[in-house]
Formats: structure tokens, sequence, C-alpha cells
């Protein structure tokens, strides 16, 4: 299984700091990776990744939207799109744009749909529908008109995130500080419960840090650490007695709160977005409605067991389960779109097929070779486009490069192996009286076909 997974290149992947989509494409590709499947990871240059990347920018854009950022998002969709044939399944991190290419190639396009913008693009996803394939983080996240093949919720790295026993006697308050991440609410939540709070995170909105959240800092009950690394955020997380998240809006799949049940703590939240798809009451935390009810769950903490957070989060939101919700997910859509000019080796693409002879157009992955072979009723003259590949005729070895060519009598044993790093491309003539698959002879296979 050959798999291009598409990241946006506004940040790094893994990110240096919060990032739910790109921690999520991280330890998605890196599970694939080790579990046998070829992956090309398309993202920004200075990703660190032990995996084989393709970028055409040597860094991250995080500015905004301005033209230099519209050109390096172009440039970064071509380059996959372009070389497309080459993959079994685009699997798309970065939203609506690149479904606008996926009526111009064969390779099918899964997206995962991801953000908060899903009213605003959902022209987009609507045109591209049962065309292109989709799959929601959450059950709440999903639109009605729109069909999904699954949902799959984000996994969470659990040897990052380790169970921690015990805590401090804080409850904690980790994200954006916004209106709609709740700050102003989890501060009263924390004083109405005469608890010490912590604030982590980057300031999104300062008018509402300024007027909402300041007044009410004083450096011990209330406490504003700033935005803080992924190592500060796993410790906070495990040390907190709770995490805080009275949030105001429907969020799609909110990473913190199996973050904080993969560290052993529980979570109160209101009951909105996917938040009820992830908390069971008073087993990996609360859901509320209200400050007031925030405050008796602060009360009842005693009644849950940082295990079964822990359990939780094993159980439901590990990288594992969801690598392999997603190889379900691969699987279903190879078998819905089965290609006969795709094989273990390579792909081929068919230019002519008369009565009188057949052209192809052959790739031939790096490492990779076809089996030693002969026909019966075809010769064949191959030309080499681009590579260096070695030829096997009868019992010689044959180098060539590009555009020399090598004459395949009938009856002759051959085979064509990549020794490069690149794809080998070559023009491959067949002359004779039947060009079918079936005149194909294996005297050696490795991919156990002989």
């Amino acid at each position: 299984m050959r798999i291009a997974m598409l990241s946006p290149i506004a940040r790094q992947t893994p990110p240096r700091s919060s990032d739910p989509r790109g921690d999520l494409i991280c330890n998605l590709t890196r599970w694939l990776v080790g579990h046998g499947a070829e992956v090309t990871l398309f993202a920004s240059g200075d990703s660190e990744a032990s995996r084989r990347l393709r970028s055409v920018s040597s860094t991250r854009n995080e500015r905004g939207r301005d033209i230099e950022m519209e050109v390096s998002e172009c440039l970064h969709l071509s380059a996959l799109f372009e070389r497309a044939g080459e993959f079994d399944l685009i699997h798309n991190h970065f939203d609506h744009i690149p479904l606008s290419y996926s009526g111009l190639i064969s390779t099918p396009v899964l997206t995962t749909i991801h953000g908060l913008t899903l009213e605003k693009t959902l022209p987009v996803y609507k045109k591209y529908d049962r065309k292109t394939y989709y799959v929601s983080v959450s059950n709440a996240h999903r639109s009605p008109d729109l069909t999904y093949l699954a949902t799959v919720y984000p996994g969470v790295d659990l040897d990052v995130f380790r169970f921690q026993e015990t805590c401090d006697d804080y409850l904690l308050s980790l994200g954006p500080i916004r209106e709609e991440n709740g700050t102003r609410e989890a501060i009263e939540i924390a004083g109405r419960s005469q608890k010490r709070l912590l604030i982590a995170g980057i300031i999104e909105d300062e008018g509402y840090f300024e007027t909402q959240i300041k007044p009410h800092l004083d450096g011990n009950r209330s406490k504003y650490t700033g935005d803080v690394t992924p190592d500060v955020r796993t410790r906070l997380l495990g040390s907190a007695l709770a995490l805080l998240y009275p949030i105001n809006f429907d969020d799609p799949f909110p990473s913190s709160a199996i973050e904080a049940n993969a560290c052993g703590t529980p979570v109160i939240a209101t009951r909105r977005g996917a938040l009820p798809e992830i908390i069971t009451e008073g087993v990996n935390g609360f859901l509320v409605t209200d400050v007031s009810r925030a405050v008796l769950a602060v009360n009842n903490l005693e009644r849950i067991s940082r295990s079964d957070c822990r359990r939780v989060a094993e159980e439901r939101f590990s990288i594992g389960r969801m690598a392999s919700d997603y190889l379900k997910v691969y699987s279903w859509i190879l078998d819905l779109n089965k290609r006969e000019d795709h094989r273990p080796w390579g792909y081929y693409e068919i230019l002519s097929d008369r009565a009188d002879h057949k052209v192809k157009r052959i790739v031939v992955y790096p490492g990779k070779r076809l089996s030693l072979q002969r026909h019966r009723r075809r010769g064949e003259r191959w030309t080499i486009i681009n590579g260096s590949p070695i030829v096997t005729r009868f019992d010689k070895e044959i180098h060539l490069q590009p555009g020399q060519s090598i004459d395949i009598p009938q009856g002759a044993e051959h085979r064509i192996f990549n020794p490069g790093d690149s794809p080998v491309v070559f023009i491959e003539v067949q002359v004779g009286d039947y060009f079918g698959e079936d005149d194909i002879e294996r005297i050696e296979d490795d991919f156990g076909r002989a």
C-alpha cells in the first residue's frame, strides 16, 4: 500500500507547539511506516520525520494568508497531484482546497475533515461528495449534507502522555485564550471551588485577556503561565487535579481532553460538540451545562479513578486504534477502486492498444523489480525515459540510461530492476499477435506470483 499523506504547510510535522492536526498526521504516519506501509509525507521542508518527505517549501509559513503563502500552497499541492499516479491513495489533511484537483486524477482521495470552517467551505465538500471520500473526527462534526465512510477519533501518544497516579491540588485551563474556550468561566469555577487555577495557552484575543482574564490573575490562586512547550503541556496535564474546559462553542474534537485522560486526569467540560463522545459521566470526567454544575463536579472529583481515565484513553483513543480504523477505511477505498494498472512494483499506463501493437508507459518504484518472465506471442522494445535500470535478458545483466533502448525477443527470459532512489520510467512497445496479460509466464517473482 503506497499512501501520500498531505499535510498543510503552515506548521511543521510534528509541530513544536500545540497543533492537534499536526500531531495526528505525525502519529498516524509513524505508525503506518512502523507497520510496513509505504508513506510519503508532503509537508513543509523543515518537518522532522523518519519517513519519505517531499516538500517545495524549505520552511513553514505561519504569517497568515498573503501572496507568498498562496504561492507556496499552490506549489505544495501541485508537487503531490502531478505524481498522483505513484500512489494507491492520497490521504488529505489540507481541508477543501485539494478537492479541486481530485477530478483530474485516477488515484482515490480520502479527506479527514478537521476544521471549524466546515459550514463556510461546505459548497466545495458537497461538490466532491461521493466523488471522493470523507472521514469525520467526531459524530458531532458531521454535516447532514455529506456522505462519510466513517468517524475516526484522533489518537493520543500514550508514551508521551504517561499515566500519573498522584496529582497536585490545582485545576488547569489549557488552550488558546479566547471567549469561546471559556477561560473566564474556568476562573470563576476555580474561585468558587476554592482551588488554585493554572492557565496555559496562547492569547488569541488580546481584548478578552486584558478585560476578562488579567484583572483576576494574582500569580497565586489564579496564574497565567503563558504558552507552553509540548513537554510542559504534558507535565501540567499530568499533575492537574482536573482539566477545566467550559467551552462556549461546539468543538469538533478537543485533543486536550484525551491527553488529560491519558495522564490520568479527569475532565470537566461543557456538554457541547464532541465532548459527550469522549467523556463518560463519572468515569473519566463530568459534563456540565453551567458554572454552578462545574463547581459541583469539582467537589465530586474524588469519585473518579485516575486509572479509569487512563484506561479510557488506552481503549478508545490510542494511536494504534486510530491507525487500525484508518487502515479499514483505506481497505474499503482500495476495494472500491481496484486498479488493473497498479502492481506491487509500480504501475503502468496504456498509451495505445491496437490489433497489431500495444504501447505502455511503465513506472518501477525504487528498489523494486518485475518478475523474471517470458512471452510466447509477442516481442517488446523498451526505451528508458527516467532512471538507470538493470535489465536482465537471457542470462546477461545490461545497465541502461535515459534515451537508451533494448529489444526483448519473443520467448526471451527477461526482467527489469530499479536499483536507484527515484522511479524508473520506460516506454514498452509490444509487437506480435496477442497482447493479453495471460501471455506472461513468470519464472521468478518477488511477490509470490510465479
